[in-house]
Formats: C-alpha cells, structure tokens, sequence
C-alpha cells in the first residue's frame, strides 16, 4: 500500500509541475517558452522515456580530449558498449541516428551554477527542472551545483538540496560552501566525503556580511580539505575592499549598474586571487578559483602554476565573450541583467582569457548560472548593492564557446571536449564515466553540427528567465540531439524530458590533483634542518 501511496504522489507532483509551467508560460516576466519544449508544447507521449534504450549512433566523427576518428557508436540500457567503425547489430528495438559529417562527443559538464538558491533576498529563478531543461537544450548533460548551508549547517544544507534537486531531469553533483568554522563544521565536511560523494568546498572571499570567511577560516578550510583530499575552491574577491568601493561609488550619487563594476575593479579580484595561492602554497594543497574573471587575477594563476602550483582557473563564458558596456547602458532592465560578481571586465580582458583558455592557463569552462529575471534585478533599482547578482548560460555555453574558439582557430575539436566536458570529470575524480565517448562510459552524448548556425534569444530559451545576456547573438555549431542516460532528450529543436530522472552522481576525493602530495609534504619536512639539537646552557 505504501509503495501505490507513493507511486500516486509522484505523479500528482509530475502532473502539478506541468501545470505550474503552463501557469508559468502565461506569465511575461517568468515564462518557459512552449516552442520546442516537450512538457509544455506536449503531445501523447510527451515528457515520457523514449521506448529505446538500444541506440546506434552512425558515421559521426567521435571526439575525445585526446583523440578523435570516424566511429559508430552503440548505446545500450544508458551505457556506451562500443565504439568503432561499422558497428552491425541486430535491427530490433534500436533506434539509429545518422551523424555522417558531425562530430559526436561527450556531453558538456558545467562544473559551476547555481539552481533554486537562496541569496540576495530572493532565490533563483531557474531550479533543478528548467535549469536542466536548459543545460539539455543546449547540449550540456551534467552539472555541479552548490550547496549553501542552512546557518553554516553542512548537514541541513545538503538535505536542503536534495530536496530541491528531487525533480532532476539530468546527472549532477554538488559542491559545498563553507561559511563558518566550528568542530561540527569540520567533522561535518568528513561526513560529506565519505558518505555523500562530495569532494569539494568552496569559500567565498567576498559577500561580507553573510557568505564571506576571513583569512582564519580559509586556513583551517584549506588544512581540513588536504587532509580529506577534497578540492578547496574560493571565490576569489576582497570582500571588505569591495564594501568600501560601495560606500565609494554611493557616496558619489553612482547608484546604477555601473557603480556594481566600480565598486569591485580587477585590483580586488587580483589581489584575493594572489593571497588564496599563497595560502594554498602554504599549506600544500591545490586550489580551484572559480569565474576567473580578469587579467590581473589570470596572471596571478598563470605565475603560480609556472612556479609548480597546482592550481585550476575557472573562466565563466560570461567572462570570455561579453564586457562591461553593457553596465552603462541607459536602460536599467539592460544594464542589470548583466550585474555579476567578480563583474564583467572592460573590453580586452575577455580576449586575454580566451588566450589563456587556449594555452591551458585557464583549464576548463563554466557558467556561474545565476538567473534572476528583471522583477528580482529591479530591486536594486536605486541602488546597484542590492541588485542580486547572477547571468545565465547553461544553455548557451556549448554553442557560444564553439563559436567563439573553435570557429576562430583558437582551440581544436578536441581542446574543445577537454574544456566544456573531460577536464571537469577529471578535476572531480568521476572519468571516465563521464566526460568521455568510450566503452564503458556513461551515455551522456551529443551530436553537433559544424555547419548548422545558433541564435540566442530569450523568447526561445528554455530558463525561466525573461532576459538572456547573450540575447541577439548568432553564430556557427549547433548541438543538434543531446542523449542523456542513453535517452535522446534534444532532438529537431524539440525537448523530451521528465523531472525526477536525473540521478546524483557521487565524486569520491584525492582527484589526480593530489597525486604526489606526500611526497612534496616529505620533502618539506626534510628541508626544514630543524628541530635543532641544543645542549643545555651552563648553570
């Protein structure tokens, strides 16, 4: 009787959900477009599983991070079987998709986002459901997202977010921010590796007042994170220089979007960049810096990591193709949608990024979604300190990174997986189940189009968001179908997903990143000639 109770509460939250997207495309500010998204524009077998669970993907050039050649692909119950050229097998019950002159290649893993979270006074606009809708459309099948805890509770916090991420429609995983310091913290982040697949937290050098930790805490982070081999990430921005650029530009009467970027110039991302590395070097642990946003604060990785660091630069796609003008913009519906922290820089640091993207300076690429429509950016109308921060891009990152650096001779199809996909299933210890097209891995695929062209625009995006800050911008490679868990879910512009069958994926710690910790922490010890031996004074 309680598995029918429970079997009839899962659809009647199924059912109620598409009612609430219906309700929810009648509305301006926070509509899903119905246009090519299944479990709205719904036909009878919308939103359903796809009766195959047998693909067979035909003449696509396969695209790994190290290797590519003309394969079939053969996908069986969500798991890729095999890749090689002419692949035969019986024709019952398979679905066979010709990828002849396409490169068929890992799904995308946006290793940074954040759905359903409270911040700023209100809460993000796309949650565990629209935003995968969005990340599928676009050809991205896995995330990470990040759990904030409930008062610095880790244990709260996480069950939080399983809660919300019950109407998953695709793979992800989570971070865990660290907010405060006590015994119950750190024998919490123990429990969160060891049981709950979490390998990683982030600490949030700015946002003072309420997500920002001092120096202290970053250090005992920083030791405890080692210890568990687990990866510390910052958010790297002096956040009490940042209140005083505030107070700065208010006590100026600069009260708009353009006082958010004066407030917090590439000096303040540099410098917490700087001391975050050195920190790290300190304790002899690697450490991730998340939407690397500036030249000054790329440098700062760039010296580091020829000097032997281990250190990952993250840029966000935000970062690399936009600047800041857009600030400036006489509308403010226009100017705060691009309000983000660290902000978007003045022309020419983007291009800096995409140089160092392209040299491995900068390793792999996310999106930092955060999506507030223009209802919630309005609240910082008269004053750009309350503005809540955050772009979009879960659906527009593959499209526009292509575009943007295959399409100019910047990277090759290859570097391309190895940025948007394996280099974040590396990072977080999880290939190659995922990040790759081998036998074995996770049929997470998509198919792209060398030759078929993209448009962004907020009237057809699949975010709840009623602004896009990409809006307007065309380009070439299109993800034309997107499998995920062995299922096509994006195919003729048309979505099939389901919430509730997305699954966590767990990433157990000591990633590649640690290897050889030890013996650099051996060789410390024998290069300190101390303790020396002294004899005692004379009496």
């Amino acid at each position: 009787m309680a598995e029918v109770i429970q079997s009839k509460l899962v659809w009647a939250v199924y059912l109620l959900h598409l009612l609430l997207l219906i309700s929810i495309h009648g509305s301006t500010s926070d509509s899903i477009s119905s246009e090519g998204f299944c479990a709205v524009n719904s036909g009878s077998d919308c939103g359903l599983p796809s009766p195959y669970t047998k693909i067979l993907i035909k003449g696509g050039t396969v695209v790994n991070a190290h290797h590519k050649e003309v394969a079939d692909v053969y996908i069986e119950d969500g798991v890729i079987l095999s890749v090689r050229p002419n692949i035969r097998v019986p024709d019952e019950n398979i679905r066979v998709i010709d990828a002849t002159g396409k490169y068929v290649m890992p799904g995308g893993i946006d290793p940074h986002t954040h759905l359903d979270m409270e911040f700023m006074g209100t809460a993000t606009i796309d949650d565990f459901f629209t935003g995968h809708a969005a990340a599928l459309a676009g050809g991205t099948t896995m995330h990470i997202d990040f759990v904030i805890p409930i008062n610095g509770n880790l244990t709260a916090g996480f069950e939080a977010y399983k809660h919300k991420a019950s109407k998953a429609a695709m793979d992800y995983g989570f971070h865990m921010a660290i907010t405060k310091w006590d015994e119950d913290v750190s024998k919490d982040m123990g429990v969160m590796v060891r049981d709950h697949g979490i390998n990683s937290f982030k600490f949030f050098m700015a946002y003072k007042g309420t997500l920002m930790v001092n120096d202290d805490l970053l250090l005992e982070g920083l030791k405890k994170c080692k210890s568990l081999g687990a990866l510390p990430m910052v958010h790297a921005e002096n956040g009490d220089a940042v209140v005083e650029g505030q107070n700065r530009m208010i006590d100026l009467g600069i009260t708009g979007p353009e006082g958010h970027a004066l407030s917090r110039p590439p000096v303040l991302e540099a410098e917490a960049t700087a001391r975050a590395i050195r920190l790290a070097a300190f304790i002899n642990t690697p450490l991730y810096v998340v939407h690397v946003m500036s030249t000054d604060a790329m440098e700062e990785i760039a010296k580091a990591k020829k000097a032997g660091q281990r250190v990952v630069g993250e840029p966000v796609v935000s970062g690399l193709v936009l600047d800041d003008s857009w600030l400036w913009h006489p509308d403010f519906t226009t100017a705060s949608k691009y309000v983000m922290s660290p902000p978007i820089r003045e022309l020419g640091h983007g291009q800096a990024l995409r140089a160092a993207l392209s040299t491995g300076t900068l390793q792999l690429v996310g999106t930092d979604h955060c999506t507030f429509n223009s209802t919630q950016k309005a609240f910082g109308l008269d004053d750009f300190r309350k503005i809540p921060n955050g772009v979009n891009g879960l659906e527009e990152r593959m499209h526009v990174l292509w575009d943007a650096m295959v399409e100019t001779g910047k990277i090759n199809v290859m570097d391309y997986v190895r940025i948007t996909s394996t280099e974040c299933a590396r990072i977080f210890n999880i290939y190659p189940k995922k990040g790759a097209i081998l036998e074995g891995s996770d049929a997470d695929v998509i198919i792209l189009n060398p030759n078929a062209s993209f448009e962004v625009s907020a009237t057809s995006h699949h975010s709840r968001s009623d602004t896009n800050v990409y809006e307007g911008r065309t380009g070439k490679g299109k993800v034309e179908v997107t499998v995920s868990r062995g299922r096509v879910v994006w195919e003729n512009d048309v979505l099939n997903v389901m919430p509730g069958s997305g699954k966590y994926i767990k990433m157990p710690p000591f990633s590649y990143l640690f290897d050889g910790i030890d013996k650099s922490n051996a060789a410390y010890l024998s290069s300190l000639r101390a303790p020396v031996k002294r004899s005692s004074a004379a009496s």
